[in-house]
């Protein structure tokens, strides 16, 4: 008897809600035989994973309702890549991305000069080479490889570090924590290219796949290379601010330096205490200040060039950058650190890609940022040829502006400041959220900013850090050499974390030549090389900054993940058999008293410990108990429809469910305010379809057929005998799969006979959970502490027993982040040691 009820039929459906947009959930109902609609649906044998002995097979039903043909599900894929726009849509959505995109990007050209030469410029000729190299800056990294090389790496229009470490988790096994299912890859939202067995490409990922350390050191360098963007949240609206805010002391020389360092931190207050209203209610101001910013300082540099010196042109011939280092030597290469605040913005660039087409970036950046940013440099470096005094140099931007548009230019620069800083620390928002989602930073209270777009949000907490952090840089340095030194630090570092994921991305992704690759890869790092080893010597003049801000970051995140990490391998050894929890009869033998019990657990297969810890603890369990599992996948959204997958656990008197609710890293669980509703909702589909799959089934007319058997059942029977709709069909394809022993019409004679006693039993099973949802809902949630052994080494315990558990202390309750009323909540403690 133990065994029959090991190999019983366990569906795993998937439930697709009917209808547009606006209809939550339609239900079907086999008393309406009016409706009409296609199913289609897929099984699949899968080995018993709620086994420890794996004894026996388990059928999968995969079971879709309304779901598209296999062209139609191609035209579904293609809505959430990137669309064909016209060009009149296309020049609006480019003219948008200037206020997003290029803020940070735009407002180099307020301190470049002046980090570049902080003691002066000693022979005019060293201009024409700092020119040179700002000119190639520009074109070697933002114009050639972020442009059109990274930005099209981006994870259906997002990008960032994590965007690039979800695509490589898609096309290889590399995520740390293994919580995905193979159904997980028939998302739409899942997208992944296969490849031969012998190509480079399969074999690169099979050396990836071949250790935990590889894939550690790969989750490593993403966070560093996150820990790095957050540095730049912070340091990006310091030195933005603190540089346009410098202007005033141009009109009035004679002013202290600490008034503007008062202003400065005035702005920057003001500027993260606006952060919750979102920038939805204030970004259609942004593109047009940054137009106007750009159209600006391109004029203001072809009126310089003309009055002062239009010799500076010559600039862009690369020899002058041999001479300039010829000249200066070690001082020379010193000063890329300063060069290199040029380029600053290109990862926000990337970070903030998600609202926009990579064409309407391009042609943005073509057309408007990148020769207005050559015309601002040019003329800049025209000015310094006739005035290079030291004091000239410190005020080089604000000092080349007509006297006669001094003050506009002023006010324009302070919003671009302000601009360019909200596009940074929207970055920040959105990469801590990525990596909340992967499990890699302490949960924390993420707000919802925009009804039209997704990606805008607020994070409460990492605001007023990044705002004591910022003044604290600010009014700490007191100068922008410094802030530049560590602007320029963590920026080098990001690029040099993107090269080297991109690089993965061209062979498992793209699967590029591996000339291309190598090409790409080494002309990236020898230009980021480059500037790195010149940030290197400035490190005790700022550049240590970041690299404790991302040291500090980096133990937050790495702890974090590694007690995630864990506690699902606890939950993944300790989960209860199957056969254990058979033994126990449908009673469970306890008192199953009426209500629904909402078990919350990670693990999306098998019955979690903490169960076992409960019924051995307490005399009583509902009627109806249901195993929630919220596991976000690296796939930026998940559609709302196929968000639920939903499973029975051992035969129907025990009325036990396994509910898996599925987001990307872009969904906010927030947003589901009747989460419990629609858990429901899929849950009565379930019963409902799992009722139409017995009726439809009979063991004398099915059998069991061993490999890679693929067949079709045309013909589904309502319980009027009509057929729902004249294209459906059962589509079974699997490992072990269950197939029609006699023709499909010789079913549908044999089937009316068992879909009134499904039926039946169909609204019996809807009656009972009805009434225990009716009779009350408890959620009950593990609350794991994790302690280190005796014997572990005095880091380990370090980081688990104070670090972690502090982390714990702090971060909010998974209650929380459900939405659970306090009422409803049962914590079930348990404690275990790594």
């Amino acid at each position: 008897m133990l065994i029959d009820h090991v190999a019983e039929p366990q569906p795993l459906l998937q439930l697709t809600p009917l209808g547009n947009s606006s209809d939550k959930f339609f239900y079907y109902s086999f008393m309406k035989a009016a409706e009409s609609f296609e199913i289609s649906m897929a099984s699949r044998v899968e080995i018993d994973e709620d086994s420890d002995t794996n004894k026996g097979s388990m059928w999968v039903l995969d079971q879709k309702l309304d779901q598209p043909m296999d062209e139609e599900a191609g035209r579904l894929r293609n809505m959430y890549r990137e669309k064909k726009f016209s060009a009149l849509l296309l020049m609006r959505l480019a003219f948008q991305s200037l206020g997003v995109v290029f803020g940070d990007l735009g407002t180099s050209p307020l301190y470049v000069f002046y980090n570049t030469f902080p003691h002066g410029i000693s022979d005019p000729e060293d201009v024409v080479g700092a020119l040179s190299l700002i000119i190639y800056s520009l074109t070697l990294i933002p114009l050639l490889k972020y442009v059109f090389v990274v930005c099209r790496a981006n994870d259906s229009g997002q990008g960032g570090t994590f965007a690039l470490y979800s695509l490589l988790c898609r096309h290889a096994n590399v995520k740390t924590i293994p919580n995905q299912h193979r159904t997980d890859e028939e998302l739409t939202t899942y997208s992944r290219s296969t490849f031969h067995e012998q190509s480079y490409a399969a074999k690169t990922k099979k050396w990836l796949e071949g250790h935990a350390s590889r894939k550690n050191a790969l989750l490593l360098l993403v966070l560093v290379g996150t820990c790095m963007v957050i540095g730049d949240g912070i340091l990006t609206p310091a030195i933005s601010v603190l540089s346009a805010a410098g202007g005033i002391k141009v009109s009035s020389p004679g002013m202290k330096n600490d008034y503007v360092i008062l202003v400065a931190v005035v702005i920057l207050v003001g500027l993260f205490s606006v952060q919750h209203y979102g920038t939805d209610k204030v970004g259609w101001l942004f593109a047009p200040i940054v137009l106007l910013w750009f159209l600006l300082i391109g004029g203001i540099g072809i009126f310089n060039i003309w009055k002062h010196d239009s010799s500076v042109l010559r600039a862009f011939s690369p020899v002058y950058i041999y001479r300039y280092f010829k000249r200066n030597g070690r001082d020379g290469w010193t000063s890329l650190g300063g060069i290199m605040l040029s380029i600053t913005g290109t990862e926000a660039l990337f970070a903030d890609l998600a609202h926009f087409p990579v064409s309407a970036v391009q042609i943005a950046f073509t057309t408007v940022v990148f020769p207005c940013l050559l015309l601002a440099y040019s003329g800049q470096a025209a000015y310094l040829m006739k005035n290079h005094d030291n004091k000239t140099v410190l005020q080089a931007f604000y000092l080349s502006i007509p006297e006669k548009i001094y003050w506009p230019v002023f006010i324009v620069a302070t919003l671009a400041a302000v601009v360019a800083s909200q596009a940074t620390i929207s970055a920040t928002f959105s990469i801590i959220k990525q990596a909340l989602a992967l499990g890699c930073f302490p949960r924390v209270k993420v707000v919802h900013t925009s009804k039209k777009f997704l990606g805008q949000i607020y994070i409460p907490d990492i605001n007023w850090i990044l705002m004591i952090l910022c003044i604290a840089v600010t009014a700490g340095f007191k100068n922008q050499s410094q802030i530049g030194n560590a602007y320029g630090t963590a920026v080098v570092v990001v690029m040099l974390a993107t090269t080297l994921l991109m690089t993965l991305i061209m062979i498992l992704v793209w699967r590029c030549h591996w000339i291309l690759v190598l090409i790409f890869t080494g002309l990236s790092l020898v230009v980021e090389c480059t500037y790195f080893s010149a940030v290197l010597f400035k490190v005790d003049q700022g550049g240590w900054v970041p690299l404790v801000i991302a040291a500090a970051f980096l133990l937050i995140m790495y702890v974090w993940h590694y007690g995630t990490l864990k506690r699902y391998e606890f939950e993944m050894h300790s989960k209860v058999s199957m056969a254990w929890l058979l033994g126990l009869g449908p009673s469970l033998g306890l008192v199953r008293v009426p209500g629904i019990g909402l078990v919350y657990t990670e693990l999306a297969s098998g019955v979690p410990h903490i169960f076992s810890h409960f019924i051995t603890n307490l005399p009583a369990i509902h009627s109806v108990v249901v195993f929630v599992c919220v596991k976000y996948l690296p796939v930026y959204t998940v559609p709302e429809e196929e968000r639920f997958l939903v499973k029975r656990i051992g035969p129907k008197s025990f009325h036990m469910f396994r509910c898996v609710a599925r987001y990307g890293y872009k969904d906010l669980h927030k947003k589901d305010d009747d989460f419990e509703k629609k858990l429901f909702d899929n849950l009565f589909m379930f019963v409902r379809l799992e009722s139409m799959m017995e009726g439809c089934s009979d063991s004398d007319e099915y059998s069991i057929y061993g490999q890679q058997t693929e067949r079709s059942m045309e013909g589904l029977i309502n319980n009027n005998g009509n057929t729902i709709g004249s294209t459906a069909d059962l589509t079974i394809s699997s490992v072990d799969s269950i197939v029609p022993a006699k023709s499909p019409l010789h079913a549908n004679n044999t089937m009316s006979s068992s879909s009134q006693q499904s039926m039946q039993n169909e609204i019996d099973e809807l009656e009972f959970l009805n009434n225990c949802r009716d009779a009350g809902v408890v959620h009950i949630l593990g609350n794991t502490v994790v302690r280190a052994r005796r014997d572990s080494r005095f880091y380990k315990k370090i980081a688990v027993d104070y670090i972690y558990a502090f982390l714990r202390k702090v971060c909010r309750e998974h209650s929380v982040i459900f939405n659970v009323p306090h009422e409803s909540l049962l914590n079930v403690g348990q404690i275990f040691y790594v």
